[in-house]
């Protein structure tokens, strides 16, 4: 007969016969608990090595004694018997309505200890559902909603209106034009006109966007642009004065209390944008699942949605 391959000498029920061998120190007395013939078992357990290639056992000794090899495959086959007993049990609950996976795209504007304050709620109901984070700008946020990259997305334009897709407010975000104390628009003492904002470098977050060249706001004509990743990144820039810029008045409110930033008013109007999370709409006789309910009721609570729009400094 012959031995079997590296994948079915790790069943189950192989590592539970060799945690008895090494827990008891003998063959024979793992064959009396496990109801077997100690010859069977011995060559049980000369097949699993052979079908590793490893001694697993250290049979010079009195007792049944773990080679290292032995306990490194004990060690890791508990971790894979204890998997296979949470896969279980996501499976039973998958099976109530709960999904496997739940995808998030979250808008470079949202407050990320919120969102977090939100996935520890959602792990304390035990719910079997993964989640996972996509952090997106400005277009690309409701693009990996479309594209089927995520089920849920926070912080996109409420203003907008798309087939198959859910949109509802989290609430209006004001933006402030903001300068380091040291930078040179820093000392003007009048409303700045695009003029003078243009002899200055931008610094703008760069769309996520996978599809053409994205969006870009507040980029006048032959500007000079410092382009970062993320609005945090945003934030440092101009602090060091690299160069100006709106940012939101929640996330840039502690440095301008502190002298850090300073706000100067622009000629253009003012900056407030309708900010909306999105979802799309099940299917013709789908459900909804248990989880993305769970996303979505509370998300309908006016202080989670003043906390993703405003908490960006809570600890």
């Amino acid at each position: 007969m012959a031995s079997p391959s590296p994948r079915s000498a790790l069943s189950p029920e192989n590592l539970g016969l060799l945690e008895s061998v090494a827990r008891l120190g003998s063959m024979a007395a793992a064959a009396r608990e496990l109801g077997m013939v100690p010859s069977a078992l011995t060559y049980r357990v000369r097949q699993i090595e052979d079908a590793l290639d490893v001694l697993l056992f250290d049979r010079s000794a009195r007792r049944a004694q773990l080679t290292p090899a032995g306990a490194e495959l004990l060690r890791s086959g508990q971790y894979l018997l204890d998997e296979l007993d949470a896969v279980a049990q996501r499976v039973k609950r998958v099976a109530t309505g709960w999904e496997p996976q739940l995808t998030i795209a979250t808008d470079a504007v949202m407050a990320r200890g919120t969102l977090f304050e939100l996935c520890e709620a959602f792990y304390a109901t035990g719910a079997p559902t993964r989640l996972k984070i996509r952090a997106e700008t400005l277009s690309g946020t409701m693009e990996a909603l479309q594209g089927g990259l995520a089920d849920l997305a926070l912080g996109v334009s409420a203003d907008v209106s798309l087939p198959e897709i859910q949109i509802a407010p989290l609430g209006q975000l004001r933006f402030v034009f903001a300068v380091a104390p040291h930078h040179p628009l820093a000392a003007a003492d009048h409303a700045l006109c695009d003029e003078e904002i243009r002899d200055h470098r931008a610094v703008a977050v760069a769309d996520s966007t996978q599809r053409g060249a994205g969006q870009s706001f507040n980029i006048l004509p032959g500007q000079d642009v410092l382009t970062v990743p993320t609005m945090q990144h945003k934030l440092e820039a101009q602090l060091r004065g690299l160069g100006c810029g709106f940012l939101p008045l929640p996330l840039a409110q502690p440095y301008i209390s502190t002298g850090r930033l300073v706000v100067k008013n622009v000629q253009r109007p003012n900056h407030v944008f309708r900010v909306g999370y999105a979802w799309r709409r099940p299917r013709s006789g789908g459900d909804t699942g248990q989880a993305m309910r769970w996303w979505l009721e509370r998300l309908q609570h006016p202080t989670t949605r003043a906390a993703l729009l405003e908490n960006h400094h809570v600890s």
